[in-house]
């Protein structure tokens, strides 16, 4: 999978390390001459592929390598998907981080969790600003999305301009931020731009997102209605949201609960940056039970099922403060992410066995995506006119059918990008030319694993097959001497008693057979082929076995 980016020099380069096989996890590099700039670096949700796992990260190891030519990271704005990798790769690149105030603020407070080391030094670009880092000038646009100061990131360069939208869409009414700065946009269509690289996370939506200004009237009116305690999911970092929350609740008499860090974190960002009013007050999670039910509304972390999130463990009735009853209501003020569907039910089912009304965007209009629909990426092509055009931000499906769209829309090349892939931005020749190294790190607690290294294979394989250990004392003489059998996943010590006792046996002819100074390895391994083959027989499962041999 190696690619000899010497050959290839003085070419204009586009390389996904994440957010171009998934929606989310956003990581994309471009270089020429011989240098590299970054354009986000966030998380992605994991799925049952990664047990006792939440999030991932990029694999970043082959960027690694040019690190001495990566002259820094601009972040597009405030998401986790986009920016919530730094804490845990930032030590391996140690570049320099742009971003705007906002972001820069909500950052920092991530970053301070890193615990003991070195930490970035973000620099603070103001929304609309220009700069330069090496080969590429950089200007920042203003487009609308669920969070302050989304910039698009136009990147000039000796081989042409590419404009990297980040996450977007076009809303007359946004809340906070300003409306999409639609003739920046069309200044760069006129200059014949070389390549689009765009969201395409709603290519299958037909017309356009909607608004967040009519989302807060039917949050209002509903909120008002509610009989009893409120709880209200959404993702932390959809300020847009948070806001029409906040006042929603004062609107109907009710104060306000934050539960969740994410969702401090990026209530403390907005009021240093004066998205939200110094006087807007918040009661402790821990006050909230005692005050009367009609008189709370929580907002909460959670919305994607992620187990040791707020709402997930009020639902399981594991939050240390927050307790959930019969007539209280949970509203999903979120969209499902594809893959999370799963969790997200068992989070619903738990909160419907306790009574709890549960409201969704099936049946109230709670929630309007950050993301264009297809009317919305329609006018982007109207407005930038690329030559090129570069699909990320989504599965394969995605990518796919927004690079049909821009086809159809007049785009002369579409490249359907994947991670890892190296894409040429050429007129006449874009394309994939090479392959580099991409994948899934898992942020398993503390620590940083290979999604596809022997730790997680074995935990699928624990979760699926289950497990036998067999550990076996040979005496002084040769001759074994006791064997303990468990199968905890396997068999029951109660219901499969006979088999039980038909594996011991099984396992104790098999070794007696063999040479009394028989080495450990084989006595492992006949161990071990006794009991594949009859478990197979008896259960068409393939468990692992684990043999322990101690000689006395």
């Amino acid at each position: 999978m190696t690619f000899d980016f010497k050959k290839h020099k003085d070419d204009l380069l586009f390389v996904p390390l994440g957010g171009s096989n998934e929606v989310g996890m956003n990581l994309n590099l471009y270089t020429i001459g011989g240098k590299w700039l970054m354009v986000d670096c966030g998380i992605g949700f994991s799925g049952d592929w990664l047990p006792g796992v939440d999030i991932i990260v990029p694999d970043i190891s082959f960027i690694m390598e040019h690190k001495k030519d990566l002259l820094g990271l601009v972040v597009t704005h405030a998401h986790e998907d986009h920016l919530g990798a730094v804490p845990y790769l930032w030590r391996d690149l140690e570049c320099p981080i742009y971003a705007t105030p906002f972001t820069a603020a909500f950052l920092k407070h991530k970053v301070n969790d890193m615990g003991p080391g070195k930490k970035p030094v973000i620099s603070e670009i103001k929304p609309g600003s220009r700069f330069e880092l090496g080969p590429f000038a950089i200007e920042l646009i203003d487009l609308t999305h669920s969070i302050p100061e989304m910039q698009a990131v136009a990147i000039t360069t000796s081989n042409g301009v590419i404009m990297h939208t980040g996450d977007w869409k076009f809303d007359a009414a946004p809340m906070i931020g300003p409306v999409s700065n639609t003739d920046a946009l069309e200044t760069y269509g006129n200059g014949n731009l070389l390549a689009l690289v765009c969201d395409s996370t709603n290519v299958f939506v037909e017309g356009e997102s909607g608004s967040e200004g009519e989302v807060r009237e039917h949050l209002v009116k509903l909120i008002a209605e509610c009989p009893q305690r409120v709880a209200v999911v959404t993702f932390a970092s959809n300020l847009a949201r948070v806001a029409s929350l906040i006042l929603a609740a004062h609107e109907a008499g009710r104060v306000v609960a934050l539960a969740g860090r994410s969702l401090h974190r990026v209530v403390e960002a907005a009021r240093q940056s004066g998205y939200l009013s110094d006087g807007i007050e918040f009661v402790d999670e821990k006050e909230v039970m005692n005050l009367p039910r009609k008189d709370v509304m929580v907002i909460a972390t959670g919305g994607q099922g992620e187990p040791r999130a707020a709402l997930p463990r009020i639902a399981r009735g594991e939050h240390p403060n927050i307790k959930l009853q019969k007539d209280d209501t949970v509203i999903f003020s979120s969209r499902k992410i594809p893959g999370n569907e799963t969790k997200i039910n068992r989070v619903i089912n738990q909160l419907v066995q306790k009574g709890v009304e549960v409201i969704t965007d099936r049946n109230f209009f709670i929630h309007v995506s950050g993301h264009p629909a297809r009317a919305e990426l329609t006018r982007m092509y109207e407005l930038v006119r690329p030559q090129i055009a570069v699909p990320t931000h989504g599965e394969s499906r995605h990518l796919h059918e927004h690079a049909k769209l821009a086809r159809s829309l007049g785009v002369k090349e579409a490249v359907e990008a994947f991670n890892g892939a190296v894409i040429l931005l050429e007129p006449g020749a874009a394309g994939v030319v090479g392959k580099v190294e991409a994948g899934y790190v898992a942020i398993d607690g503390n620590s940083m694993i290979p999604a596809d290294g022997d730790i997680m294979r074995t935990r699928r394989k624990l979760r699926d097959e289950g497990v036998v250990f067999v550990s076996l004392c040979i005496g002084s003489d040769g001759e074994p001497a006791s064997l303990q059998f468990s199968a905890p996943g396997v068999l029951d010590d109660n219901q499969d008693g006979e088999l039980i006792e038909e594996c011991i046996a099984e396992v104790e002819a098999a070794v007696a057979n063999m040479k009394k100074r028989a080495a450990d390895t084989a006595v492992i391994e006949v161990i071990r082929t006794t009991l594949r083959k009859r478990l197979r027989i008896e259960l068409d499962k393939k468990p692992m076995i684990e043999v322990h041999v101690v000689r006395a």
